[in-house]
């Protein structure tokens, strides 16, 4: 259940990653990089940080095939992708709660610190977006009144104090994963934005 849930999690990254290669008029390989950057980013700046190599979604032919896959459908079919914003926010917000749960849970069994499995979390959560961003040259979107990374974090705290309080890893991964995607929908339905400072005079 859980590989099945990182697997729409990439699909989602992925499709993201090659839309905004598409819109900024990336051939073929520019879409399948950014495509794979997307989806495989922050899992492996969490096994890069963990000191874990290679990375584990390089290990596992399934990650990369989906990325492939998932580049070539948006390049050849990218209007109609495109009008599938919903589903793909959704599946988005799924990858967003798996990511940053599960790589907190896999820093936890790798001795790492509480605060610092905690933001390990975060980044796998948001790691393949800013990359996204970063290689197109625009200023990530978790950095820009989206209500994202906390949403990542807040999963991840919920992870990491479950582990300080000895509590099962399982239920407490999944309990902070519906936490993330809860958070992350009512976001976007509700339309909040993070604060912003006021324009200068």
């Amino acid at each position: 259940m859980l590989l099945a849930l990182e697997l729409i999690g990439v699909v989602a990254f992925a499709a993201s990653g090659a839309l905004a290669a598409v819109h900024a008029r990336l051939d073929l390989f520019g879409v399948a990089v950014l495509a794979t950057t997307t989806g495989l980013g922050g899992g492996i700046m969490r096994d890069v940080l963990l000191g874990i190599h290679p990375p584990m979604t390089l290990r596992t032919w399934q990650f990369l095939t989906v990325c492939a896959v998932t580049a070539l459908v948006v390049f050849f079919f990218h209007p109609q992708v495109a009008r599938l914003r919903r589903p793909v926010l959704v599946a988005d917000a799924v990858g967003l709660g798996v990511f940053a749960t599960s790589g907190t849970a896999i820093a936890l069994d790798a001795q790492a610190p509480v605060y610092t499995a905690c933001l390990i979390g975060m980044t796998t959560g948001i790691g393949g977006g800013a990359a996204r961003d970063l290689l197109l040259r625009e200023i990530p979107v978790v950095l820009r009144r989206e209500i994202y990374a906390l949403a990542a974090l807040v999963g991840a705290v919920v992870v990491g104090v479950g582990h300080a309080l000895q509590l099962p890893q399982g239920p407490v991964t999944v309990v902070a994963a519906a936490l993330v995607i809860a958070v992350r929908l009512l976001a976007l339905w509700r339309k909040w934005h993070a604060p912003v400072p006021r324009k200068p005079d």
